[in-house]
């Protein structure tokens, strides 16, 4: 797919702290099939503040945010909308005349594939992770409808923090337990989703399960947020396992769409998003 570069060409990006090809893919897909004057480039960084004045020195118009940036960013914005202020997490930043506006499209994402799925809101559910898209994830949760809630994170401060916003319930991990234990026990919970990096291409962990294989095996939905690869160690064996599986494909395809939205003002079709999601994981 080529290009045709100009001065008037506005250029969206992305922060990651592992960028991949498949946003670039995305955007620039629907850049062309559209019709628009716009070029999308993946970034990394490891100074966030001059990678923000960026933007705004430079007129970029958008940039997508990824882990582990998601909280970093704000500090550097102008305007955070309800999306991004209700859950301390932004994913997209929108340059309007030099006035940086921050979203949050992960939250309605996960929220839409959970109804989507007709995922039952009484199962038991436990979300690994307590940063940027651990928040985005449990706020969706919440307002989906469940109650059954458990926040596995590493992080005490934290994990148990984002519980408490919720009313639900933080555990530092759920072990190795047998099916069929105590209240709250790894066999008890139906509904697993990684928002942690675990298992993603290129960290220490791209090989490891983000859950116990005894949780897997006792859950009924399985729900991994990495999009690279979608077939992540979790995702593969939930697979195998025969369980339902919402992939980090499918959050990263509606997430991007909607600022898409945001970046052009354009709403692509259905059918348009998803020949570019396809496109993007080709």
């Amino acid at each position: 797919m080529t290009v045709d570069l100009n001065k008037d060409t506005l250029l969206c990006m992305s922060l990651s702290g592992r960028p991949s090809n498949i946003g670039t893919r995305f955007h620039n897909y629907l850049y062309e099939e559209l019709g628009l004057n716009f070029v999308y480039k993946a970034f990394t960084t490891d100074d966030v503040p001059a990678a923000i004045a960026g933007i705004r020195a430079l007129g970029i118009r958008g940039c997508g945010v990824s882990m582990p940036f998601k909280e970093r960013v704000i500090a550097h914005v102008d305007v955070m909308h309800d999306s991004a202020s209700a859950i301390d997490s932004v994913n997209t930043i929108v340059n309007e005349a030099g006035v940086l506006h921050a979203y949050n499209t992960d939250y309605q994402a996960v929220a839409n594939l959970l109804r989507e799925n007709n995922v039952d809101t009484s199962l038991s559910v436990a979300v690994a992770g307590s940063g940027g898209m651990a928040k985005a994830v449990v706020a969706a949760v919440r307002d989906t409808g469940f109650t059954d809630v458990t926040v596995v994170a590493r992080n005490k401060a934290a994990g148990s923090a984002l519980a408490d916003q919720y009313g639900f319930t933080w555990k530092s991990d759920l072990g190795e337990m047998s099916p069929g234990g105590a209240s709250g026990a790894t066999g008890d919970f139906r509904v697993l989703i990684n928002a942690t990096p675990i298992g993603m291409a290129g960290g220490v962990e791209s090989d490891s399960l983000s859950f116990p294989d005894v949780a897997v095996r006792s859950a009924e939905v399985v729900f991994d947020v990495v999009a690279m690869p979608v077939n992540t160690p979790l995702i593969t064996l939930a697979t195998e396992l025969g369980k339902t599986v919402i992939t980090g494909g499918s959050v990263i395809a509606l997430q991007a769409a909607e600022q898409f939205v945001l970046y052009t003002g354009v709403r692509p079709t259905p059918e348009q998003i998803q020949r570019a999601s396809e496109y993007s994981r080709a």
